[in-house]
C-alpha cells in the first residue's frame, strides 16, 4: 500500500493506493462513511487487487489522516469534489483505464453526489448500503435543542461482534457524537438527491443489509425508486447489519461486487 497526499477542496487529503501483482485492467476508488477512514478497507481493497484493480481511497476532510474538524460533515459536494481530484489523479497515472466508484454508507451519498454533479465519467458505480434516504430518527436530533449527543453504536455495524470492537478501539475512527451541522447537512443532501438526475444508463449495483440499523432499507428503497437507471442491478442481504463489507457473508458481498464489474467494466 502506498500513500499519496493531494491538496483537496479544503486541505490535505491522505489517498491509499493499493497496486495489483499484475498490470491493471481498471480502476476502483473506494468512498468510505462516516466516522471511519480508508484503511478499514484494505480486505476489500486487496479482493479488487486480485480483480484486476488498482485501488485508489481517500481519508475524506475531516477523517483519518486527512485534515479537517474531525468528522464535521458540513458540505458533501465538497467530498464529492475531492473525490473527483481522486479520479484526476488515478486518470493522470492510468490514462487508459476505466474506473468505477465503490462508496459505503457517507461514501454512497458522496458518489450519488459525484455523479449527480456531473463530475468525470465513471464506468460503473457501486453503492453499498448508502445513506441517500437518511435515517428519520437519526436526523431528527438536530430539531432538538439541545441536540442530543448519540455517538455512532458499534454494535450497529455487524452480526460479527469483532468488527464492533475493533471500530470502537481504532484511533482513526471518531467516537464521539453527531455533530448537530453534520446532520442538518445530511438531511439536506437527501433533499438534494432527491431532487436532481437519477444514474441514467450508469451500471450501477446496490446492496444492501436487511438489518441495517442506521441505513434502514425501507428508507433507502424509496430514494432509490427516483434514482435508478437503465443498468440497475440490487442485492439485499437477509439477515445483514449495516457495513456488509464487513458482515459475517462479507466473502459473498465482495464476489458479487467483484462479479458485477467483471461484467460491467471492460479495459480499453
Amino acid at each position: 500500500m502506498t500513500d499519496i497526499d493531494i491538496a483537496g477542496v479544503r486541505g490535505k487529503i491522505v489517498v491509499r493506493r493499493w497496486d495489483p501483482a499484475d498490470p491493471p485492467l481498471f480502476v476502483a476508488v473506494l468512498v468510505h462513511g462516516y466516522g471511519e477512514h480508508a484503511g478499514r478497507y484494505g480486505h476489500v481493497a486487496t479482493a479488487l487487487n486480485e480483480a484486476g484493480a488498482v485501488v485508489y481511497a481517500p481519508d475524506h476532510h475531516g477523517h483519518g489522516r486527512s485534515g479537517g474538524d474531525r468528522a464535521l460533515v458540513d458540505d458533501v459536494d465538497r467530498l464529492a469534489a475531492d473525490v473527483a481530484k481522486v479520479v484526476e489523479l488515478a486518470n493522470r497515472e492510468y490514462d487508459e483505464l476505466p474506473v468505477v466508484l465503490i462508496g459505503h454508507s457517507l461514501g454512497g451519498m458522496i458518489a450519488t453526489r459525484y455523479v449527480q454533479k456531473q463530475h468525470a465519467r465513471i464506468a460503473a458505480l457501486v453503492l453499498s448500503a448508502p445513506l441517500l434516504g437518511g435515517n428519520p430518527e437519526l436526523l431528527a436530533l438536530a430539531e432538538l435543542d439541545p441536540a442530543l449527543e448519540v455517538p455512532l453504536d458499534p454494535k450497529t455495524l455487524s452480526r460479527d461482534p469483532k468488527v464492533g470492537e475493533a471500530y470502537a478501539a481504532d484511533p482513526l475512527v471518531f467516537h464521539g457524537p453527531f455533530h448537530k451541522q453534520t446532520l442538518k447537512e445530511l438531511t439536506a443532501t437527501v433533499a438534494r438527491i432527491a431532487k436532481d438526475p437519477g444514474f441514467g444508463d450508469l451500471p450501477t449495483l446496490w446492496i444492501h443489509g436487511e438489518k441495517d440499523a442506521l441505513a434502514p432499507y425501507a428508507v433507502t428503497k424509496k430514494a432509490m425508486a427516483h434514482l435508478r437507471g437503465t443498468i440497475f442491478e440490487e442485492k439485499v442481504y437477509k439477515g445483514a447489519m449495516h457495513e456488509i463489507f464487513n458482515e459475517t457473508n462479507q466473502t459473498d458481498v465482495i464476489a458479487d461486487v467483484v462479479e458485477f464489474l467483471h461484467r460491467n467494466v471492460h479495459s480499453s
